[in-house]
């Protein structure tokens, strides 16, 4: 048996991103509603050490920065989180992810790119939204935080990993049995996490391609034997991409999604198995629906639970699949 292992697991990926732009309140609001049972965060830092939500360091792929402040990119051309404060960071509409080149969305079907109010939040904002949320709705959600590229911000002079320590444990994701789940992709930070900062909460080992050239982080290691049986010692699962867990096979001339091993390796170290991302308007070119799909993840490659842009697409599908159990 894994960790922690109870019925599997839906975690809104950067809130409902499949509905409204990712890590604004608002997409975290309609994740609870939708009954996910965990909603992740994206940490960076601002300018003045204040740990806010964001998928990237950057801001010109899902903000209004480049207008709003335009003399303010550096010399590659783009605008870093870390360059501004909370005050500033405050003043920037976020809008749905577009292509900062051609300006073209890069989910054409989602909510119109350039509209709507939205802001970025501090991560003590977005905390005490969810607790609030929790505490009115009688509905415990729990959180899915990311340490964000800490080599990279120790590089800008910051440790980044202390300060969000800090928030959880302000809002009481410390210990092993609270709501919370804290990942990171890098390797030896996560290990840090746990043995020099003394982190007791569950810890997942995010789990990319290849070699990570910043962190030195060697995922596919990492998918070994050898790496699970290692990492197993700190953490309590892995989060894989999709790839990772369902791999297309063809079989009489058909192409149909099965299991990697990954999944069954890693259970048999006791770690959880949290894949990214399912998204109902990406599917896998093999599969002909999103039932299809979530079939190939929860039954054919057997994992604990599932990072989804459309996290309510997920809650039904489980239900289902508890009333045809019960």
């Amino acid at each position: 048996m894994t960790k922690n292992r109870k019925q599997p697991c839906v975690i809104a990926h950067r809130g409902a991103s499949g509905y409204v732009p990712e890590h604004t309140l608002l997409a975290k609001g309609i994740a609870h509603a939708m009954g996910a049972d965990f909603i992740e965060q994206d940490v960076v830092l601002s300018k003045d050490g204040v740990p806010v939500v964001s998928h990237d360091v950057h801001l010109d792929t899902v903000t209004n920065v480049a207008k709003v402040f335009p003399h303010r990119r550096r010399s590659d051309g783009r605008y870093y989180v870390i360059d501004f404060t909370v005050a500033e960071l405050k003043t920037l509409s976020v809008y749905e992810r577009f292509d900062r080149v051609s300006g073209k969305p890069v989910f054409p079907t989602r909510y119109p790119t350039g509209e709507g109010e939205f802001r970025i939040v501090t991560l003590a904002e977005e905390l005490r939204f969810i607790q609030n949320l929790n505490r009115t709705t009688g509905r415990e959600a729990g959180v899915y935080p990311e340490i964000k590229r800490p080599l990279w911000h120790r590089e800008q002079g910051v440790e980044i990993t202390p300060v969000v320590l800090r928030v959880l444990e302000e809002f009481g994701y410390a210990d092993p049995e609270d709501r919370c789940f804290l990942q990171c992709f890098d390797s030896e930070e996560v290990v840090a996490v746990r043995e020099r900062h003394g982190y007791r909460g569950r810890l997942v080992q995010l789990i990319g391609s290849g070699h990570d050239v910043e962190s030195g982080t060697d995922y596919n290691r990492l998918k070994s034997h050898e790496g699970l049986a290692e990492i197993a010692k700190v953490v309590d699962g892995i989060g894989p991409s999709l790839p990772a867990v369902l791999t297309t096979i063809e079989e009489e001339g058909d192409s149909r999604l099965a299991s990697t091993g990954l999944t069954e390796m890693a259970h048999s170290f006791g770690l959880l198995v949290h894949p990214w991302t399912f998204r109902v308007d990406a599917l896998p070119s093999v599969v002909s629906s999103g039932q299809a799909c979530l079939d190939a993840c929860f039954q054919t490659a057997g994992i604990d639970g599932l990072f989804a842009d459309q996290p309510d697409t997920v809650v039904r599908y489980l239900r289902s699949l508890r009333e045809v159990g019960s």
